[in-house]
């Protein structure tokens, strides 16, 4: 649990927005950022987000709902929600848990998330979902 991240507090509803300000999120963090990540599959890698993840209930759009766009690929059961205008990814429906949102640590105001210490890695590129049983 990260509840602060240099001079920033992190809120227990914090507000995140993408880069342009057209798309406004509240995101519910009640224990701090848990758990932030880079992911090393074929979309991570390419956008380098540190991502987070919180539950389905737990992303409000504030605004600019109509300046998202969703992008999937592969089995299409996750679902990466962008900025139409500014291009930044804001947030994702989890593939491997889709009961949660993934979202953009950069994305929560005030925060570097290079700031962030010991950042691990997840192995996207062998993801449990793709695996034959």
């Amino acid at each position: 649990m990260i509840k602060q991240v240099g001079n920033t507090e992190i809120q227990l509803q914090h507000k995140a927005t993408c880069h342009c300000g057209a798309v406004e999120l509240e995101i519910d963090l009640p224990d701090g950022i848990v758990d932030p990540r880079h992911c090393d599959c074929s979309i991570c890698r390419r956008k380098g987000a540190i991502v987070a993840s919180v539950l389905l209930s737990g992303i409000k759009i504030i605004k600019g709902k109509e300046s998202l766009t969703l992008y999937q690929f592969n089995t299409n059961t996750a679902k990466h929600y962008f900025c139409a205008i500014c291009g930044i990814y804001t947030y994702h429906q989890r593939r491997s848990n889709p009961h949660l949102y993934g979202y953009n640590v950069g994305c929560l105001e005030g925060v570097n998330p290079y700031l962030i210490p010991n950042i691990k890695t997840y192995d996207g590129v062998n993801h449990p979902a793709d695996r034959v049983i």
